[in-house]
């Protein structure tokens, strides 16, 4: 048994049962990441093992004993939190982000801090100041971002588990183009105090994992209200696996179709979503075909958005040194300077009536289901970041302005061998719904046990 190719659940009882130490799952990972990172280079930081046995509540922690890694926007105490960017190359943090606390205090092992996209704003992880983090699946081709590095070491169990930010799809589309599990919650379940802001207003924290009960336990220790975060929300707190199990028989599900996916979207992508929606037929749910067009809108307001809250954060770091940021970021950070006040209140009128329709949506279905991403993952050489970004974040932006929960699960390859997500969104405050759903699909799939080659190669 090779104990990185097991998942955090699977990992989590047999520590309890003492038939692996902490210990020793550590020391897989950390093997793998000497093995894999210098091809992959999804971590920025390595923190050295220590006594993973000695933090262990072994009565109460929900993680006790899991490696997990976290993008390096986090703030980690006395380790170096980059944001990928030059600015915050030597910063080191007194304290640890609210999550990363959260997490430790559930037993977990933080074993490295992961690349990421310069500042988060951008989707290809093709960072210019700490190297390029490849796809496990082909090397030539991105992993996707902004949180590339956490599902990157999730495929390839050089953690069991990773953290990320999603702010258009961040999460969410690196977890598609990696074959792994990603969910953004509600906006406003999760604490971002101590997380390095793009976006005030879109910015969700989120895990990424290798099945959706491993998401579920991860929401779990991640959630809470925080009353020192403006965006915190208070809401009870949720057990999300308790019913996750559940038949989703006459569950309504809608089937996303109409111009603003169909014309993007590659023929194999669409194919494997509509066997996606039979699999849940299959399963009990009742599905139909509803139009979303009125989602674009809600797509290209999140753009604005998050280049001009972006722009805003930064805007000291872009007037003193420029030269400083990559030339994607660069561009799009100038890009959100240089709207308007009055585009900018018209993109949040938007952020208004898209979330007026998706909730009227939501009081008639369940769910809905679309692609993650339009396209599998591209190369990495020679494409332009900004309008990779444009296309990669169209289908999972309107979740982000709207602040609706969404899942990413795997549900095929095309035949280059690139994995395909399957999206799952609903109303607010219904993760334990989109779970649900995720896990019905993923139990009568098996697209989730497929492992890259990279991995299973001695």
């Amino acid at each position: 048994m090779n104990p990185v190719t097991l998942t955090l659940s699977e990992q989590r009882e047999l520590i309890k049962s003492k038939e692996i130490s902490a210990s020793d799952l550590a020391a897989a990972c950390y093997r793998q990441i000497d093995r894999l990172n210098p091809t992959l280079n999804a971590f920025i930081t390595v923190i050295p093992q220590g006594d993973e046995e000695a933090s262990i509540n072994k009565h109460t922690a929900l993680l006790q004993g899991i490696p997990i890694a976290v993008k390096d926007l986090y703030n980690t105490k006395g380790v170096r939190t980059t944001g990928g960017s030059k600015f915050f190359s030597d910063y080191v943090p007194s304290e640890d982000a609210v999550v990363v606390d959260k997490i430790k205090k559930a037993g977990a092992q933080i074993i490295g801090k992961t690349n990421t996209h310069e500042i988060a704003l951008g989707v290809t992880n093709n960072n210019p100041h700490f190297g390029a983090c490849r796809n496990p699946w082909d090397t030539t081709c991105i992993p996707g971002g902004s949180s590339g590095g956490s599902a990157v070491a999730v495929a390839t169990g050089m953690a069991l588990a990773a953290i990320g930010t999603d702010t258009g799809g961040s999460i969410r589309i690196p977890a598609s183009l990696c074959g792994v599990v990603g969910l953004k919650p509600t906006y406003g379940r999760i604490s971002l105090r101590g997380v390095l802001p793009l976006s005030w207003n879109l910015d969700h924290a989120g895990p990424i994992t290798k099945r959706v009960e491993d998401a579920a336990l991860m929401l779990q220790v991640m959630g809470g209200y925080d009353s020192e975060d403006p965006a915190s929300f208070k809401t009870l707190p949720g057990d999300f696996s308790s019913h996750m199990r559940d038949s989703i028989r006459d569950r309504k599900v809608a089937l996303a179709v109409g111009s603003f996916v169909d014309e993007v979207t590659h023929p194999e992508v669409l194919a494997a979503i509509r066997k996606a929606a039979d699999v849940l037929a299959e399963q009990g749910a009742i599905i139909e075909e509803i139009n979303v067009d009125y989602l674009r809108e809600g797509a290209l307001a999140n753009s604005l958005m998050t280049q001009a809250d972006g722009a805003a954060f930064h805007r000291d770091r872009l007037k003193e040194h420029p030269d400083w940021f990559g030339v994607d970021v660069r561009q799009r950070l100038e890009t959100g300077a240089a709207f308007t006040s009055t585009e900018y209140a018209l993109a949040r009128r938007t952020q208004v009536e898209v979330r007026r329709r998706c909730d009227i949506l939501f009081e008639e279905y369940d769910a809905l289901i679309l692609p993650t991403t339009p396209i599998a993952a591209p190369v990495l050489e020679g494409e332009d970041a900004v309008e990779r970004a444009r296309l990669l974040t169209r289908l999972t932006a309107p979740f982000n302005i709207t602040g609706l929960p969404a899942l990413s699960v795997p549900c095929g390859f095309t035949t280059e061998g690139l994995p395909i997500g399957l999206q799952i969104a609903s109303r607010a405050w219904n993760e334990s719904g989109v779970l649900r759903i995720g896990y019905a699909y993923q139990e009568a799939t098996e697209w989730h046990k497929m492992k890259p080659s990279i991995v299973t190669a001695a």
